[in-house]
């Protein structure tokens, strides 16, 4: 009984905190009424997204698919401990465990080496991070910063617009990015209770200068520093590899929306599927007609979402909207082997997305987010492949279930209407 008291004044006390962000925060995503009508795996469906995006297409780039902190730390750290001249680092989330000390100290002991190491904390999400391993990075001359600190006297609406980008630069030789944070949350497999489930990509060749280049544009505001140089950026080396890849980051806090434009292209564009993974699936009105539309000329949507979630306010917000979704065909699935944090899409095995970005309001709408659309097929063929894998460990959820949800389950998503678009 106590807990549940607990948990139901944490719940009430996040609710009056988003009703207050939802008062200062008004912002909108421009709308876009038509969308065009260009199949995913066209030339035109590529030249369309750079159009839109503002981001190029690159060539000449060796991508792996990082599944899970069994492959994303080892990863990590490697490359950490590889550095040889600088080290470009930005975390969202960074808490206590066992990979948060590793990482610690793999980047103090190449600070110093005489490594360069810039690392930028969100002001919000790394309220967590033990302060010893701050106190770690700064006596070792790492150069270490705070995206937006909380306390400072700004408008509660700049508070609310947080750096969700993941960033990992050694040398302007290899980056890594994805969903995942810093804490023992993210060990493991992704199939067992307490381990979360998740998905980076780590990129050699030209198309990390643009994951560099969200890096640098987020320093700069933290610090009015301007870094650049060959000893940040691939300069003028063949790529090692041949696969295409666009790094899209958006800033709406700056007037950019391009996460939103990129999502909506790439569902307009698919013909045969849509495999959507995310932990935060709250479409807004105009997303979701672009699934429904999708789903009514044939297309198979998927969505993966969490059976375990860490807010229930948008497990509430989420499955508040799944009605109409079952109703038009489109399949929900919901994972049960451990919470489900990995943000993908797959469109007719021939296009994909892996990045930092959920599928909701303050995603598209306040965070600064970054996303790779990869149009290589073997690396869309392995992203397919988890798909499929996760689909295994899922339950599907039926139209029948959802109306026999309870009447407490139906007050929470009546609740939790009014402030969704800040959870």
């Amino acid at each position: 009984m106590i807990q549940r008291r607990i948990a139901l004044a944490a719940t009430l006390a996040a609710a009056a905190v988003a009703i207050a962000l939802a008062a200062a925060s008004c912002d909108r995503i421009p709308p876009a009424e038509k969308l065009p009508d260009v199949a995913a795996g066209e030339a035109a469906f590529t030249a369309t997204m750079e159009a839109h995006t503002g981001s190029p297409v690159v060539g000449g780039n060796r991508i792996d698919v990082l599944l899970n902190g069994d492959q994303i730390f080892p990863a990590k750290l490697a490359a950490i401990r590889s550095a040889r001249s600088t080290i470009a680092y930005a975390e969202y989330f960074y808490a206590d465990g066992a990979p948060a000390r590793e990482i610690a100290e793999a980047l103090a002991e190449r600070c110093r080496a005489g490594v360069v190491a810039n690392i930028l904390l969100d002001g919000f999400g790394t309220l967590s991070m033990p302060r010893e391993h701050v106190e770690l990075l700064k006596a070792a001359n790492c150069h270490v910063a705070t995206f937006r600190p909380l306390g400072r006297l700004v408008s509660v609406g700049r508070h609310n617009k947080r750096n969700h980008r993941r960033v990992l630069v050694v040398d302007g030789r290899v980056a890594i990015t994805g969903g995942s944070g810093v804490s023992d949350k993210w060990t493991g497999n992704g199939r067992v209770e307490g381990h979360w489930r998740d998905t980076d990509l780590r990129i050699e060749g030209p198309a990390l200068n643009s994951v560099q280049s969200a890096f640098l544009e987020n320093w700069r505001e933290a610090t009015g520093e301007l870094l650049g140089g060959e000893r940040y950026l691939w300069e003028g080396r063949r790529g090692p590899g041949d696969a295409r890849a666009q790094v899209i980051k958006s800033s709406p806090g700056g007037g950019s929306f391009e996460m939103y434009t990129m999502y909506l292209l790439a569902i307009a564009g698919a013909r045969r599927s849509i495999y959507l993974t995310n932990p935060y699936f709250l479409p807004d009105d105009r997303m979701e007609e672009a699934l429904l539309a999708a789903a009514a000329r044939g297309v198979r949507v998927v969505a993966l979402t969490p059976g375990k979630i860490d807010h229930n306010l948008v497990r509430a917000a989420s499955r508040r909207g799944f009605g109409r979704l079952l109703q038009a065909g489109i399949e929900i699935f919901e994972y049960q082997a451990s919470l489900l944090h990995a943000k993908t899409m797959v469109v007719d095995g021939v296009w994909a997305t892996v990045g930092s970005t959920n599928f909701d309001h303050r995603s598209f709408a306040l965070n600064d987010e970054l996303n790779v659309a990869l149009y290589d097929r073997s690396v869309v063929e392995r992203l397919a492949t988890a798909f499929e894998a996760d689909l295994a460990h899922a339950r599907p959820v039926t139209f029948e279930a959802w109306q026999r949800r309870g009447l407490r389950t139906k007050l929470l998503e009546l609740f939790v209407w009014p402030i969704e678009s800040q959870l």
